[in-house]
């Protein structure tokens, strides 16, 4: 079943890849002008109620885009990105996104009724004549409801027009394989480096892009991308971990415990992330974080995080790039996290390689299943999920433990030691659960 989603996957990224990357089209001239408008708004609201206000209008830097793709063609996000010509009759440009305020709605403070804010942004080609946005969300029933509207004049006073970037920003053109317009282009940030840790990103962007394009369908395909990198150096190395209770001025405040879940690292500091990254042309964002912890995360169309030193840390990059390119959901669903129902009962994900098999005679990836083979598959899921159980039981028992040794200021022999007599337990399921 992984081997068939894998490719599925895999299919999807293809498509996705090339759909990025062609020949211009007419009409973009006739609409747009080849330099990004970027929007930046609020999301307020808790697990009921969602309000959008604008911050600001920018000038930013050349489209990155495929002009000939103006229209997406996946259907993928839970906002949708509208812009209409000033009647607001012909639809010129659309865009599926997704925020971290979905999951912040899902979680046990939203549900209380506790509001939170986020910053966000969306960008677009710069219209050539005054435009209608339309900012559109899902439901609970993946359906789309008007969430916000506004017109925007071109020539409005209000539009922000000066150079991204700071003095200390550092620019690296890693990878330049033909026009923005034509390739797919990826941006990595620097995030947690000191000024003297230029040479250590460098060498972590080439490792990561190197392993990037070791694996299908980005190998295939790597001349299709270009591929940048923007370091700003942080006073201080790391990332915050809030519940040892340390914490790291840097460029973004990257930060675990994101959503109250221990390994989901996010960076709610957007406007700094979209001023950095507003210095080279991007399709997409990667940040670094340099941190020997596992941990990230990743959005659609938003940004994809990771630490760089976790032995695990390439593995996480590339899973959660997935998430944040391709729009690609979990294919595991035992794990702990930290929302409530993310894809409610009786509904089908969007995600292009998830299926809440709502019609079993006819799945999303037909053309991948091997005939003959039951839909759905008995795989002996009850005994995974036994021995899952137990797992998690046990591993947040110990994580318990460890942050109460870590806050009592235990020495690390104790710490170690605690660590020992739990991981034989864990040792002994895992073996169990491969056997399943």
């Amino acid at each position: 079943m992984h081997t068939r989603l894998f490719r599925l996957s895999t299919t999807f990224l293809v498509l996705l890849i090339c759909s990025l990357a062609s020949a211009q089209a007419p009409g973009f001239a006739d609409h747009f002008q080849n330099t990004v408008l970027r929007i930046d708004y609020y999301l307020t609201g808790d697990a009921e109620k969602a309000t959008l206000s604008i911050d600001r209008l920018y000038r930013q830097g050349a489209w990155p885009g495929n002009p000939e793709r103006l229209i997406s063609p996946f259907n993928n996000g839970k906002y949708l990105l509208k812009l209409f010509d000033e009647s607001g009759d012909t639809l010129i440009y659309t865009q599926g996104y997704s925020t971290i305020f979905p999951e912040y709605r899902t979680t046990d403070p939203a549900q209380a009724g506790i509001p939170r804010t986020f910053h966000q942004t969306v960008r677009t080609p710069f219209p050539r004549h005054p435009v209608q946005l339309v900012i559109e969300q899902r439901d609970r029933h993946n359906q789309l409801q008007p969430l916000f509207s506004l017109r925007i004049d071109p020539q409005s006073i209000e539009i922000q027009d000066e150079p991204a970037g700071q003095p200390e920003d550092r620019v690296i053109r890693y990878l330049e394989n033909g026009p923005p317009g034509q390739c797919v282009d990826l941006a990595f940030l620097a995030e947690g480096y000191s000024a003297k840790e230029f040479p250590k990103f460098q060498a972590d962007l080439q490792r990561f892009a190197e392993a990037l394009f070791s694996i299908s369908p980005y190998r295939e395909l790597k001349e299709r991308f270009n591929i940048y990198g923007v370091f700003r150096p942080s006073r201080e190395s790391g990332a915050d971990q809030p519940r040892k209770g340390i914490f790291r001025n840097t460029a973004f405040s990257a930060s675990f415990n994101a959503l109250n879940s221990a390994r989901y690292l996010l960076t709610e500091a957007n406007r700094q992330v979209q001023d950095a990254a507003g210095q080279v042309p991007w399709d997409a964002l990667v940040i670094l974080v340099n941190s020997r912890r596992y941990g990230g995360g990743g959005i659609y169309n938003f940004y994809c995080i990771t630490t760089v030193d976790h032995p695990l840390s390439v593995n996480v990059f590339v899973h959660e790039f997935g998430h944040s390119f391709a729009g690609l959901g979990d294919e595991y669903y035992t794990a702990s996290v930290a929302y409530n129902e993310f894809f409610p009962a009786g509904v089908e994900p969007l995600e292009p390689n998830l299926t809440a098999l709502l019609n079993p005679p006819r799945v999303k990836w037909d053309s991948l299943l091997t005939p003959g083979v039951a839909v759905p598959t008995d795989w002996g899921k009850p005994e995974y999920q036994y021995f899952q159980k137990k797992r998690s039981n046990l591993v947040r028992e110990r994580d318990e433990k460890l942050a109460m040794l870590e806050q009592g200021a235990a020495s690390q022999e104790m710490q170690n030691q605690l660590k020992a007599r739990y991981q034989s337990q864990i040792k002994s399921l895992d073996r169990k659960i491969e056997r399943v």
